[in-house]
């Protein structure tokens, strides 16, 4: 190998294809293929979020409705029916804890969990979370198990 047979890796480098802009010789002078007047011809232009090409956007003609409430706190449900499913699947034997929901896929790790009462339990389990119903919690006592709260 030598400097006279250099050449760039199989598939590194792609054509470049035709030069816009470079004069009428070029075939691709004049407009440069952006076609006559209007906003895309024109430099420096840049497509605004939603734009319609002047039609009422979107986000303009849907009403607006209702409020927010920027102190709600989000609980993950986790039903019942879910954690005795878990045990007839082996996967829990005497307690479920928020981390072993999280590595099993039922709650994300910066979610809280709420326990609800859909479904019996039939196990004795001791299940941490962070918030209980009152059906979920009597069910969990009754069950033999403790509902403890995180």
């Amino acid at each position: 190998m030598d400097l006279s047979n250099l050449k760039p890796a199989e598939g590194s480098v792609k054509n470049q294809g035709k030069r816009i802009g470079r004069g009428q010789g070029s075939g691709k002078g004049g407009t440069a293929t952006r076609g006559h007047k209007g906003a895309k011809s024109r430099s420096g232009y840049s497509k605004k979020l939603g734009f319609e090409g002047g039609q009422m956007p979107l986000q303009r003609r849907v009403p607006k409705f209702g409020f927010t409430n920027i102190n709600r706190v989000e609980y993950q449900g986790i039903n019942l029916d879910t954690l005795q499913k878990l045990v007839d699947e082996k996967k829990v034997k005497n307690s479920v804890d928020f981390e072993s929901l999280v590595s099993m896929g039922l709650a994300g790790k910066n979610e809280l969990v709420k326990i609800l009462g859909r479904g019996e339990l039939k196990t004795k389990l001791t299940v941490t979370a962070h918030k209980f119903t009152a059906t979920a919690k009597a069910a969990i006592e009754a069950a033999g198990g403790e509902a403890v709260t995180l």
